[in-house]
């Protein structure tokens, strides 16, 4: 039996594609190993948003070359995309291929091994229309399971390579969307979470059907499913509908991942963002009133080039005023390639790094806060693992981290827990009870 070794660097995107090619040789005879294992095949997949993305997938590539030198080596991912002449020229890499034609890596393996020929099979990506189906049936992980909808994006932002990487925006067809979605609570998971490269942009390329549709079908459609989650959504596409489709929605979670960036006009359109600060305040004041309690989790660049004390003052202020309840906050960082590494002033590392720390620092205390306030509330949990004491640690449907007693039957499973001490990162919880009918769509929530 061959075996096979994956390894993958980068985004949930990435780590979703990775289980898709592995289902590809599983059906094709071949057993999976661990990666510093000796294996007959060796993927790699890998991640370009930033130069040391591409400087970790070299790394990463070399330690399979050594590991074993007979192996087939197989690129695929980000990296593998923009630059396939960059990693043809490691010595040992046999395979190339991009974000696409994920389909053809097998037969490309075949063929190197009968022609031992190194082959790059990375094509054009900005010419594909057409979103590539591959399923997912079941993840590593046996708690949260992730469906991506969609691909690529329209946006071009001046500090990202993506849109050169994963093409532009190409939504998933809806039927295929249902009908993974009902595989994997089929498979048992109880929450599903919707990515993609440009998530909240599902259906702009679609005529009739768009974001809120969808969720309004897996909702109507798939037996069992209990929570959705978004992984991510721009406050442009926080329509109307979408609100009122989330407010009327008994499985869509209370918490929004709304990527801001920068909270200053000035900077927004440097970075070529589509939207102004009023406009992401408008959505966000709708949002909160249509779902109180929402938890609205965000990502910010810090010194992105010409930002000045005021500007970033501006992003500070807005953070605090509109309460996020959680920060990734990145130092700004070159990326070859792109306009803004192009830009002049170019901020000092020191003061990128003091700035990444008043904003972490915001953000901790806001996500204290914003825990404070389900004190002595009962929330539905879904334990995932055991923590270091022996008790189970799980998500709140509003992303809070759960730490409490429970037991290994309760695993993926829907638990109500008591907030008997909240904090951040962790808030400690008191098990009440396991949620009955866990295979119907319950009107529980109601009743609470």
């Amino acid at each position: 039996m061959p075996s096979v070794a994956f390894h993958t660097l980068g985004c949930k995107v990435n780590h979703y594609e990775t289980e898709a090619i592995w289902q590809l040789f599983k059906e094709e005879g071949y057993e999976r190993v661990d990666y510093d294992s000796i294996a007959d095949v060796y993927v790699i997949n890998t991640c370009t948003v930033t130069n040391t993305g591409d400087k970790k997938s070299r790394q990463v590539i070399r330690r399979a070359i050594r590991k074993n030198p007979d192996g087939v080596i197989c690129v695929t991912g980000c990296y593998a995309q923009t630059s396939p002449g960059e990693i043809m020229a490691i010595p040992g890499v046999d395979v190339v291929v991009g974000t696409q034609d994920r389909r053809k890596m097998l037969e490309y393996i075949e063929e190197y091994k009968q022609e031992r020929q190194p082959i790059n099979g990375v094509t054009n990506i900005m010419k594909n229309r057409v979103y590539e189906e591959l399923d997912v049936p079941a993840f590593t992980d046996r708690t949260r399971a992730s469906l991506k909808i969609q691909e690529g994006c329209n946006n071009f932002c001046t500090f990202c390579i993506i849109p050169w990487a994963r093409g532009l925006m190409r939504s998933r067809d809806p039927e295929e969307v249902v009908k993974q979605a009902q595989q994997l609570v089929d498979a048992g998971y109880k929450e599903i979470v919707l990515t993609g490269i440009h998530t909240g942009g599902y259906g702009e390329d679609m005529k009739d059907y768009n974001l809120a549709m969808l969720l309004r079908d897996l909702e109507q459609n798939v037996k069992g499913l209990k929570r959705i989650r978004i992984s991510s959504i721009e406050a442009s596409q926080l329509t109307d509908e979408v609100i009122e489709v989330i407010d009327q929605s008994n499985i869509v979670v209370r918490h929004l991942h709304v990527p801001l960036q920068s909270g200053s006009n000035t900077v927004l359109k440097r970075m070529r963002r589509k939207y102004t600060m009023e406009f992401f305040a408008e959505r966000l004041e709708k949002l909160k009133k249509a779902l109180p309690g929402l938890a609205v989790t965000s990502d910010v660049i810090v010194g992105f080039p010409g930002e000045t004390e005021e500007e970033f003052m501006e992003t500070y202020n807005f953070i605090k005023e509109h309460k996020f309840s959680e920060l990734h906050v990145f130092p700004y960082s070159k990326r070859t390639g792109t306009p803004a590494a192009r830009m002049d002033d170019q901020i000092d590392e020191e003061v990128k790094n003091e700035r990444v720390h008043r904003l972490i620092e915001l953000s901790n205390q806001l996500a204290k806060e914003y825990a404070s306030n389900f004190e002595d509330e009962v929330l539905e949990v879904i334990p995932e693992e055991v923590y270091d004491d022996g008790r189970y640690v799980g998500y709140t449907d509003n992303y809070l981290k759960v730490v409490f007693p429970a037991t290994e039957e309760m695993v993926g499973q829907l638990v109500k827990v008591k907030i008997t001490k909240a904090g951040y990162p962790l808030n400690e919880g008191q098990f009440v009870r396991v949620l009955e009918d866990q295979n119907e769509n319950s009107s529980e929530k109601a009743a609470i």
